[in-house]
């Protein structure tokens, strides 16, 4: 365990910046998302959380996956091989790490995911334990606790006027070894005052879900009735499933031009009507009933059912930002699971 000064920060990243491209949370036009650092540049640790989640480092929001030249040999070039340059986020929350592992089953199972595999193999992931959770996040309820994140390479957790570092796999322990002269050890004060935030943390939460039966609720509830109602609301933006951690849907689009042309990759959205639009012009989700069922049944028991993990974090993200207040605990209470909290 190893702890830094804040007041030292700035040497902390510009010697992580050395090592490899490295991405902090930072405010721009009064919204905090993860830029490259540079110097000068303020790190924003108060930040509850970035408004873009960090999956956009593993699973890019646009990517050429391939190029081609037609001639007498049809000419490939698959972009895969270039993903994955050494890279260091900073400041992940433990809601957004654990998003990471419900990516990987389904990009790193088969068939895997060359370039995401890549990304997810060269990026050290250092997390921020969280200590001012609010009304909309909810992770508890998915067994996330906000002060830890095992799934991240090192863990910081802020204890006032410095952050202490705990390397969690060889990747966190080989970045702690090149930054260790920076760094200095962490006394048994400082692991006191680490349980002490830790510890703190369990009353602090506002909002939470029981989830008790819920796989089992929406098994039967396909055709139900209550779609007819919650829908309405929705007008279709996908701004629930952009800024969503765990929604993983992409199109594939090609781009020609005479011989040559390139096949592009793009976040896509099942809350869009094009979405499931076939090329004869059938549409098996017709409107956006069946367009927003599929997104909690998706949530809620497709995912799990198939995975064993809800497909949902806790982040509060679609809680805070939905424009009509169609969110995901609204759908666990009237489905059957409690909220308490709001």
């Amino acid at each position: 365990m190893k702890k830094v000064a804040k007041t030292k920060l700035a040497e902390l990243f510009s010697a992580m910046a050395a090592w490899g491209k490295l991405y902090v949370p930072a405010v721009s036009d009064g919204i905090v998302n993860f830029v490259p650092w540079q110097e000068g540049l303020t790190v924003a640790l108060t930040a509850l959380n970035v408004l873009v989640p960090p999956k956009k480092f593993f699973f890019p929001q646009t990517e050429t996956v391939l190029s081609y030249e037609m001639g007498e040999d049809l000419q490939l070039e698959d972009f895969a091989c270039r993903a994955g340059e050494r890279a260091i986020l900073f400041a992940a929350r433990p809601c957004d790490v654990a998003s990471f592992a419900m990516m990987d089953k389904v990009y790193l199972d088969e068939p895997l995911d060359e370039a995401y595999r890549r990304r997810r193999e060269n990026t050290t992931v250092i997390a921020l334990g969280c200590s001012e959770p609010d009304e909309a996040c909810f992770c508890r309820s998915f067994d996330i606790d906000a002060t830890k994140a095992p799934g991240a390479d090192v863990l910081a957790i802020d204890i006032g006027q410095e952050l202490v570092l705990v390397a969690q796999t060889e990747k966190g322990e080989r970045l702690i070894s090149v930054l260790n002269g920076l760094l200095s050890e962490a006394t048994s004060g400082d692991e006191n005052r680490v349980k002490d935030e830790q510890e703190k943390n369990e009353g602090r939460y506002v909002t939470s879900v029981n989830l008790r039966g819920m796989m089992e609720k929406l098994d039967g509830m396909f055709a139900a009735d209550y779609w007819e109602q919650l829908y309405k609301r929705c007008i279709g933006c996908g701004t629930c499933t952009f800024l969503c951690p765990t929604c993983h849907c992409f199109d594939l689009q090609e781009y020609a031009a005479g011989r040559r042309g390139e096949r592009i990759r793009c976040w896509d959205a099942c809350m869009f009507a094009d979405f499931t639009q076939m090329a004869g012009g059938h549409n098996p989700r017709p409107s956006q009933k069946e367009r927003v069922r599929q997104r909690f049944m998706h949530k809620l028991n497709y995912f799990p059912h198939q995975h064993g993990d809800y497909a949902c974090v806790g982040c509060g993200r679609c809680v805070r930002k939905c424009p009509v207040n169609l969110d995901i605990l609204e759908v666990i209470q009237e489905v059957g699971g409690a909220v308490d909290g709001l």
